[in-house]
């Protein structure tokens, strides 16, 4: 569910080597003078920042804080962290200037500059991304937009407008307070709007769709430093693209989405199997999904996953969760408690605390940053073929059996309905996969990443080979982009038709023609540059 995650972050760039001994964090206090190329960065780019913007050095606390990530497999190599109040600070920190990168002399306390432009950048928020092309980032400049976190309500209370830095639990809380509610990702810790920049999965999103659904606006600064308004009457090509392949355009600084009633209570309840009940579960579990017409008020969550406490094996956890009373989630339920699990959780709770309840909370687990590599293998599936699961299971047990370093991995089941997903189509947002009923993901763990870096992907390969041979027949990987590792094919993250693809690279020559955007599962990968 968190291996999303994706992404409240695009792609961009600049790039210095600044010393230690520079400053740490520094304010900037504008000014009017002509920057020069010796100019140090915190004078250079911190004349052109508002008050509020700030610029953290390697060394300091803040620039630290600020280059935490989810999973520490992924490194883009930062030198500089600009932190931008505003959206004219982040034209300020993409837009062409003369800020080299920066080369330590012989003298430490001089820096000379060099190549005055053409700088990679990386605009994070929640640092969730777990792509591999996010390691191409080299000597950058993190433009970290989470300070970016306004929420302003439309007068007639059907949409608000936010910052493109606020995440899932900042709009659900502050939503729900007035009775109202938006797609989100299902993780309290993501980014409010990236997940919905590759799509969206989400908890209503059997009412309303995906998060890409639901957006009416973006606010957008675009390569060359230009700021965008993209909707369905401007810019609405880019605004298409924006909504599944969105971090290939720009930085989104802010954007509106619908809003919507609030049901406030949810039913959740959660379930812990043995292999033995492997059947049985996912049988019921194939009848709920309906070949994607599950009730819209229900979600399913599944993990193969150890707990040694109950099993030297895997198990197999099942959470559901409804948006309604417990007498009518029961339908749905007491079938899972009539198969006995060996461990059974329910409780009723306020939408705002549904995150915590389940696992994906701010504190929980699943959010907490670092400690260990992760990557994720997805594929959009039609059915949970039974065969499929026990070789699945079978893969999962011989990956942690053999290599124990990978023992906090597991395979994760995402089912929703997928019927209001299917009002929209291809000539309406860029994400690809509407078609696919369930998402599988194998999620790789590990803490020592030299000796173990190989070993992930493998299964992942292994993992999707078993998943589309056993979906029927013509299947091919569709990977959710959010969740891509990164050696997918374009048309498997963007989708295999040529007419969306020749539109999507159309539109990247006309708004990023040199590449900016592209450290985030591009359309163009990095090795096959124009």
């Amino acid at each position: 569910m968190c291996t999303v995650k994706v992404l409240s972050f695009l792609t961009l760039v600049f790039s210095f080597v600044i010393p230690h001994s520079i400053a740490s964090v520094i304010k900037r206090t504008p000014a009017g003078s002509a920057i020069s190329c010796s100019t140090p960065i915190e004078q250079g780019l911190g004349q052109q920042l508002s008050f509020g913007a700030s610029i953290s050095l390697p060394g300091s606390q803040a620039f630290t804080n600020a280059n935490h990530r989810w999973s520490t497999a992924e490194h883009p190599d930062f030198a500089v962290v600009v932190t931008p109040a505003n959206t004219q600070d982040v034209v300020a920190a993409v837009r062409p200037s003369p800020f080299p990168i920066a080369v330590q002399s012989t003298d430490t306390s001089q820096v000379n500059y060099a190549n005055a432009c053409n700088y990679p950048f990386l605009a994070v928020n929640r640092g969730h991304g777990t792509a591999i092309s996010l390691n191409n980032v080299h000597h950058g400049i993190n433009i970290n937009i989470r300070n970016l976190t306004s929420v302003t309500f439309a007068p007639d209370g059907n949409s608000i407008t936010a910052g493109g830095g606020v995440f899932a639990d900042q709009v659900i809380r502050n939503l729900a307070a007035r009775g109202k509610v938006a797609a989100t990702g299902a993780c309290a810790c993501v980014g409010g709007l990236g997940t919905g920049l590759g799509g969206g999965f989400g908890r209503v999103q059997g009412f309303y769709g995906l998060v890409a659904d639901n957006l009416l606006e973006m606010t957008v600064v675009t390569a060359d430093g230009s700021i965008v308004t993209a909707n369905n009457q401007q810019n609405s090509d880019l605004f298409w693209a924006l909504r599944g392949a969105g971090h290939n355009f720009g930085i989104v600084t802010s954007f509106s989405t619908k809003i919507y009633p609030l049901i406030p209570n949810w039913y959740a309840a959660s379930y812990i199997f043995t292999r033995h009940q492997l059947d049985p579960v996912f049988q019921l579990l194939n009848r709920y999904n309906a070949n994607g017409a599950q009730a819209k008020e229900l979600l399913t969550y599944t993990l193969i996953t150890l707990n040694p406490a109950i099993s030297h094996d895997p198990v197999i956890i099942v959470s559901i969760q409804y948006a309604g009373p417990e007498a009518d989630a029961l339908e749905y339920a007491q079938p899972f408690v009539d198969l006995h699990p060996v461990v059974v959780n329910n409780q009723t709770v306020p939408y705002a605390e549904l995150a915590d309840t389940v696992g994906t909370g701010l504190n929980s687990p699943a959010c907490v940053e670092g400690g260990s590599s992760k990557a994720t293998f997805p594929v959009g599936a039609l059915s949970f073929n039974l065969t499929t699961i026990h070789q699945i299971y079978d893969l999962y047990s011989e990956l942690v059996t053999r290599y124990p370093d990978f023992s906090e991995s597991l395979v994760q089941f995402e089912s929703e309905s997928m019927l209001q997903v299917r009002k929209l189509g291809d000539e309406d947002t860029a994400y690809a996969h509407r078609g696919d009923n369930i998402l599988f993901s194998l999620l790789t763990q590990y803490t020592s990443p030299t000796a173990n870096d190989a070993i992930g992907p493998q299964y992942g390969r292994r993992f999707r080979s078993i998943v589309i041979a056993g979906d029927g027949p013509g299947r091919r990987l569709n990977a959710y982009v959010n969740y891509a590792y990164g050696d997918e094919t374009v048309k498997q993250i963007y989708g295999y038709e040529d007419s969306r693809l020749q539109r999507l690279l159309a539109l990247k020559r006309r708004y990023d023609p040199q590449g900016k955007f592209d450290f985030f599962n591009p359309i163009i990968p990095i090795n096959r540059k124009r």
